[in-house]
């Protein structure tokens, strides 16, 4: 299958901790891959170098076939790279259907300028399809934490975009609430949507990951299919915090 997003020896270094060396990863259309490894493995610096919120040190990123490395973070997005964070970030005052419509503006005031209707339906369908419809009206301060999860893959689905980059996107989530957020995900990808999500929950990955890329150092150690990466005994001892020297 082709790559719709190609890194090639991505690095990165602060002072003279080298965060992410020379990684190679492919992300293809339809598949979910999964970035594990240990705190401080380089997973969430991975992402912000893909999404231009850092500046790599060296290496490639390419969106099928066209370089977007150094490309500023809002010129990333419109090319259809969205991605969420572990703390969520959302305008907790502001109510829930107007942190889905801030997702999509990309000009104007959202309530302002051509497009408002495509917009405001688009907004509408992420918050049916979440669940949160009517919650539309409600601030997202005063959502349960399962809502505010629900909430940021709304604001991304929102925005069609293609590739989806996903801090624990269901950490925490209670039982219930992953089951649907699993089927959401499984849901987008059936749709053609390419999805990298970093989760430390091993049950999680096992469940609803096709790949994993396993990260340590900011090195890849290893890359493939989620039976054959967990059941590896060197990499769970990395995992596991049982390093051997």
């Amino acid at each position: 299958m082709t790559a719709l997003l190609t890194i090639r020896g991505l690095s990165k270094t602060f002072g003279g901790l080298a965060a992410v060396q020379n990684v190679d990863m492919e992300l293809t259309q339809g598949v979910i891959t999964a970035l594990v490894g240990p705190n401080g493995a380089g997973k969430t610096t991975l992402f912000n170098l893909v999404t231009g919120n850092l500046p790599a040190d060296a290496g490639v990123i390419t969106l099928e076939g066209r370089a977007i490395t150094g490309l500023a973070p809002h010129r990333i997005a419109l090319l259809g790279i969205a991605r969420s964070f572990q703390d969520l970030r959302l305008f907790t005052h502001m109510s829930v259907r107007d942190n889905v419509l801030a997702s999509v503006e990309r000009t104007a005031w959202f309530w302002q300028g051509a497009g408002g209707s495509a917009r405001r339906a688009a907004a509408q369908a992420a918050l049916d399809r979440t669940g949160l419809l009517a919650l539309a009206g409600a601030r997202a301060v005063d959502l349960s934490y399962a809502e505010a999860k629900f909430l940021s893959l709304a604001r991304i689905l929102a925005t069609g975009a293609r590739i989806w980059l996903l801090d624990e996107p269901a950490s925490g989530l209670d039982p219930a609430s992953r089951s649907r957020f699993i089927a959401l995900l499984r849901g987008a990808v059936a749709e053609g949507v390419t999805i990298c999500l970093i989760e430390h929950n091993l049950d999680i990955v096992t469940e609803i990951a096709d790949r994993i890329a396993f990260l340590d150092q900011g090195r890849k150690l290893a890359e493939g299919a989620p039976a054959a990466i967990l059941q590896d005994p060197a990499l769970r001892s990395i995992y596991f915090g049982e390093r051997r020297t």
